[in-house]
């Protein structure tokens, strides 16, 4: 499997608290590291999968089932692969 680099930007979530940050863990996300900034907040993803659709499909579905609703998923393209 490889390691894939990308960010999930949260829809509606001007700050984080430890509350979010606890649901999101408890949801999965323990690859995650949760950011915000400027009023936008993110989660910075380094997923192990076996394509970048399944890590992005993944992580998706459990900031979903967490609660939380997802506007975008970006990735810069020299990060997205790490071996």
């Amino acid at each position: 499997m490889k390691t894939y680099e990308f960010d999930v930007l949260l829809q509606n979530l001007a700050e984080i608290t430890d509350e979010h940050a606890d649901a999101l863990f408890n949801a999965g996300c323990d690859d995650g590291t949760l950011a915000c900034s400027a009023g936008q907040t993110w989660i910075h993803f380094d997923r192990e999968a076996v394509s970048l659709e399944d890590a992005i499909h993944s992580a998706v579905g459990q900031v979903w089932s967490a609660g939380f609703h997802v506007s975008k998923v970006e990735l810069d393209v020299r990060n997205a692969v790490a071996e």
